[in-house]
């Protein structure tokens, strides 16, 4: 993908994919264009080359609403809930492209996250910043996503919560979904990834399992602090 915002490229000719029920990392320094690829994965910004393929099909040229139809969730960095309304109608919210019944998507995300369900009537607003993230995350599982975009998903939480966040994005993935994330914890966010997208200035810089670049000397040198 090249392409960025106005007549400025972010992005230059940069390539990254994910397979069903994996968990790929962007990760790299500040500015290196990882949310502008996130973004362009979904639609938000135009390319000016290349192409986004979705279960083998060319949807470069949909908007993002027609490629949650698709079966793409996004979960952005901020503002990702709807603070006035309660945790429960949150989730009623994410599953507005639906006709069936909708509750025992509800109870998934539940067992998922067991504290939204103890605080289902509870305002957003006044959510933790680790539980609104899982209030975002669960209001993006209720379309039945095959690809989950996650930009920053542990952005400004405890170490701890960030562990707890990374486990069920993990037990996500085992349901089969392919999770697309952008991390600026990169040591843990590899830790957990089947592949990693090393970006730099809008490239890709390093590309391989999560496994191998943390054991590469070049890697931890640069972007992981040794």
């Amino acid at each position: 993908m090249t392409g960025g915002y106005g007549s400025a490229d972010i992005l230059h000719d940069c390539t990254i994919g994910v397979e069903k029920g994996e968990i790929a990392v962007i990760v790299g320094p500040n500015g290196a264009g990882k949310s502008t690829a996130m973004k362009a994965t979904f639609g938000m910004l135009n390319l000016r080359k290349g192409h986004v393929k979705f279960n083998g099909e060319d949807i470069t040229h949909l908007k993002p609403e027609e490629r949650v139809l698709k079966g793409m969730g996004f979960v952005p960095q901020t503002h990702n809930v709807f603070t006035s309304m309660s945790v429960e109608e949150n989730l009623e919210m994410g599953a507005f492209i639906r006709t069936d019944d909708i509750s025992g998507s509800i109870a998934q995300v539940y067992d998922l996250f067991p504290i939204l369900k103890e605080k289902r009537k509870q305002p957003a607003g006044q959510l933790s910043g680790g539980q609104r993230q899982q209030v975002a995350v669960g209001r993006a599982l209720m379309t039945h996503p095959q690809v989950l975009l996650l930009d920053e998903p542990t952005a400004g939480v405890s170490p701890i919560v960030m562990d707890e966040l990374f486990d069920r994005i993990i037990e996500i993935a085992r349901m089969g979904v392919a999770i697309l994330m952008v991390e600026q914890n990169a040591k843990q966010a590899l830790e957990i990834a089947d592949k990693g997208y090393v970006l730099v200035q809008g490239a890709n810089r390093f590309t391989d399992t999560g496994e191998a670049l943390l054991a590469n000397p070049d890697v931890r040198r640069s972007f992981l602090g040794g």
